[in-house]
């Protein structure tokens, strides 16, 4: 695995880092940018990536590099730990950078704000929330991995309701499972198609079946199925719930 590189502590900013490109060899219809976990790197969330990309072969997937050193490595927020304080912060100082840089990405493929997708890990996924639910074109899809958002950190009446999708572990003792659910209620409360899933025994982490839960969602959200022509209406029911299990 290649080494992850050290975050400027003079100028933050967030960066491009590793991509796996298109598959279908043309220009890219879709963009999902990835955000990597407090201390980690692009390069760990580019290879889970290599599980989604065959079923998306028309979308570029990128990992974007966090700006903030930290002890352990890059960090999303300029400050230590997970309290509530120190996530508000954090996201007041990061939101605007990774707001431009998903403008500059998706300006450079002339893509449209509609046509990405955000998938992030632990702080990278709260960020993917509070960005998100914020830009004025909605991303197609949030998928949020052991991520939450502060009660604190008011979104208001969000200007867009891109559905929201948390894979959430229920041993979870950094981000606990109850703060993903508080979070998970609110937007709905707000009329966010808001949805989760828990993994029994898992703790702030993602595991395989996560991993394909959320190839299928990024999938089921990017690539729209053709309607049905009259002769191909059945009378099965798809159930809205959330998969809490």
């Amino acid at each position: 695995m290649t080494a992850c590189a050290t975050a400027s502590a003079e100028t933050p900013q967030i960066t491009a880092g590793p991509k796996i490109a298109a598959l279908s060899c043309g220009k890219p219809v879709y963009l999902v940018v990835l955000l990597h976990a407090e201390g980690r790197c692009g390069q760990e969330v580019i290879d889970l990536a290599l599980n989604w990309a065959p079923e998306l072969p028309k979308a570029d997937f990128l990992a974007a590099e966090a700006p903030f050193p930290g002890s352990a490595g890059a960090r999303w927020f300029p400050g230590e730990g997970f309290s509530p304080d120190a996530i508000t912060a954090g996201l007041t100082a990061s939101a605007p950078l990774l707001d431009a840089f998903l403008d500059e990405m998706l300006a450079a493929r002339r893509l449209p704000g509609d046509h990405l997708a955000l998938v992030g890990f632990s702080q990278g996924a709260m960020l993917a929330l509070d960005v998100g639910l914020r830009r004025a074109v909605p991303p197609a899809v949030i998928i949020a991995f052991g991520g939450a958002l502060p009660e604190a950190r008011d979104v208001g009446v969000p200007r867009t309701q891109p559905p929201v999708v948390f894979i959430h572990g229920e041993d979870d003792t950094v981000v606990p499972l109850a703060d993903m659910v508080a979070t998970r209620d609110r937007l709905k409360a707000l009329g966010l198609p808001a949805k989760s899933m828990r993994r029994p025994a898992l703790g702030h982490g993602v595991d395989d079946d996560g991993i394909i839960a959320a190839g299928s969602v990024l999938t089921a959200s990017l690539v729209k199925p053709k309607p049905k022509t009259a002769s191909e209406h059945d009378d099965h029911h798809h159930d809205d719930h959330d998969h809490d299990h």
